[in-house]
């Protein structure tokens, strides 16, 4: 493929203008459907069309799972049900169904009535009914699965037969079944080399596979596979019925979006939103926060006002408000990301709270020691002993905020996450927002106290 340059898209462009088909192929052939989705981001939507309509079955619908969402809609809205349909018979269940999904309601049905495999419409059908946020939402239909009673040589029969018929290019595993369709086993390929003419499959298959069921979150889903390191996992129903099974790069795709997803709460960002969303949309998601933002900056500067008269006496008080302010969201946020991450990725259970609520405690009096020593020894040197009511507010405040801070930090998204509500939201601007308000009136109570104890007025 040619570099992807301004010049190359003019010449894209150009072979569009000139409906020189020929020439749209030979570039086309050229193109991974990675790379013909990026184009699509550059041509208008009767351009892209164009491009598309050069593209056999296969390759079109690998180039639609490329695109992002809005993309991908705009593009098949100007497809026919049949079309859509023949992009859907290419792929596997559950990237047909998240397409189907995106899809209006009325679309659907066309598009599900225009397909060709009965058995892929049923199953299209069957995965719709699942919450997408449940392993059921993710799974695929598509795998291996054979009677525990056959023979090898039978098993290798079955599983080309199988392979054929879903057209399955990459298979890991052969779930093996009792009579009733329940999961009693896993066979790995490699057991095929070693155990080639084996009687029967459950001798040699593994017993007591992991498995998840229909409704488990895919947020479990996803911990299970990083904690265990696994390549799929069966699906089952409530009776233990083997019904689906999830790929490795199923669980990829939800991971980077739950990272992109709490990366956004982190920052402030209360639903999902895209560079290309338009602007009423990232407003709407962007200006509830700002708000809240706005309503705590409020909040301190009505706290500051109700010693005014103190830091007009004093004014050496109000040189370090940025430092209070700045050390506490700092520590705040270190300490709910790490509360977030752990809970994210099942290295802290919820259930060791205390355990976790102790330990920040500790790493907070230890930050806390050595800041406030540190600032205590430049205060002493930099202000003077004529400052040193300051010196010693500045320092007691910040160890006291850092405490405060270092277990907000924490408790917050523990609390969040037993209340079922995504512990993300703890980060970036509640905890920041709310260790400001705090610091300020932490700081001026312990300056009020100072000065007050020595005859001074705030």
């Amino acid at each position: 493929m040619k570099e992807y340059t301004p010049e190359y898209l003019d010449e894209i462009r150009d072979i569009i203008g000139n409906k020189d088909v020929d020439a749209a192929r030979v570039e086309l052939s050229t193109m991974h459907p990675a790379d013909i989705a990026e184009l699509y981001q550059d041509l208008d939507l009767n351009e892209a069309e164009f491009l598309y309509r050069l593209l056999d079955d296969e390759t079109a619908a690998e180039v639609v799972m490329e695109l992002d969402e809005d993309d991908r809609k705009k593009l098949l809205s100007h497809l026919h049900p049949d079309e859509i349909a023949d992009v859907i018979e290419q792929l596997d269940t559950d990237d047909a169904t998240d397409v189907i999904q995106e899809l209006d309601k009325e679309d659907r049905e066309k598009v599900i009535s225009e397909i060709d495999d009965v058995e892929q419409a049923s199953n299209i059908i069957e995965l719709m009914h699942y919450d997408e946020d449940t392993a059921g939402g993710v799974m695929k239909k598509e795998m291996i699965v054979v009677n525990e009673n056959i023979s090898m040589p039978e098993c290798l029969k079955q599983m080309r037969q199988q392979a054929e018929e879903e057209d399955m290019d990459d298979i890991y595993n052969v779930y093996v079944v009792d009579d009733e369709n329940r999961l009693t086993g896993i066979f790995p390929l490699s057991k095929m080399i070693t155990n080639p003419s084996v009687s029967k499959i459950k001798k040699v298959m593994e017993t007591e596979p992991f498995f998840v069921k229909v409704d488990t979150p895919v947020e479990d889903v996803v911990i299970a596979f990083e904690k265990y390191d696994l390549t799929t996992v069966p699906v089952v129903d409530p009776i233990g019925r083997l019904v689906g099974e999830i790929t490795h790069d199923d669980i990829a795709d939800e991971r980077r979006e739950q990272s992109e997803h709490d990366y956004q709460l982190a920052s402030g960002i209360s639903t999902d939103v895209e560079s290309d969303d338009t602007i009423v949309a990232q407003t709407k998601a962007r200006l509830p926060w700002l708000l809240i933002g706005m309503i705590g900056g409020i909040g301190t500067s009505i706290v500051l006002g109700q010693w005014e008269s103190g830091l007009a006496a004093n004014p050496a008080i109000a040189l370090f408000i940025p430092l209070i302010a700045a050390t506490g969201g700092n520590v705040g946020i270190q300490s709910s990301a790490i509360v977030v991450q752990g809970l994210a990725n099942g290295s802290l259970d919820i259930r060791d709270s205390s355990r976790q609520l102790l330990k920040e405690l500790g790493v907070g009096l230890i930050n806390a020691t050595i800041i406030s020593l540190l600032v205590l020894l430049y205060n002493y040197f930099a202000l003077g002993s004529s400052q040193s009511t300051v010196t010693w507010a500045v320092s007691l405040s910040l160890f006291a905020v850092i405490i405060f801070a270092s277990i907000f930090g924490t408790f917050v998204p523990l609390m969040l996450k037993k209340l079922n509500i995504d512990p993300a939201l703890a980060t970036g601007p509640f905890i920041t927002v709310t260790n400001d308000l705090i610091g300020m009136v932490i700081y001026m109570a312990i300056a009020w106290s100072l000065l007050s104890a020595l005859g001074n007025t705030m």
